[in-house]
C-alpha cells in the first residue's frame, strides 16, 4: 500500500465523499483518484452513489470518483491495520 493510499483509507473508516477526502487530504484530484482507483481494484473499498447507497456494478473511479463516496471493506481495513 503507498503512502498516499493508506493515507485515503485513514479517512475512509466511515462514508466519505470524494468532496471531503479533496478537502481532507494533502493530496491533488488525480494522486486521490489514482489512489482510490487502485484501493478499489484490490477490494479495499468500495464505492457509492449516496452514502447509504452501493454500486453493485463495476465502476470507473478514474472516470466517476468525484461524484461518488467511498468506505473502507474488512479486506481493506485489515490491510491497513497490518502496515
Amino acid at each position: 500500500m503507498s503512502e498516499e493510499e493508506f493515507d485515503v483509507m485513514d479517512e475512509l473508516y466511515f462514508v466519505q465523499s470524494f468532496e471531503y477526502l479533496k478537502e481532507t487530504l494533502d493530496l491533488g484530484t488525480k494522486e486521490i483518484l489514482t489512489a482510490l482507483d487502485s484501493l478499489y481494484k484490490q477490494g479495499f473499498i468500495k464505492c457509492l452513489t449516496a452514502p447509504d447507497e452501493e454500486c453493485f456494478y463495476i465502476v470507473n473511479v478514474l472516470e466517476e470518483g468525484e461524484k461518488l463516496f467511498f468506505l473502507a471493506t474488512k479486506k481493506g481495513l485489515m490491510a491497513h491495520n497490518t502496515i
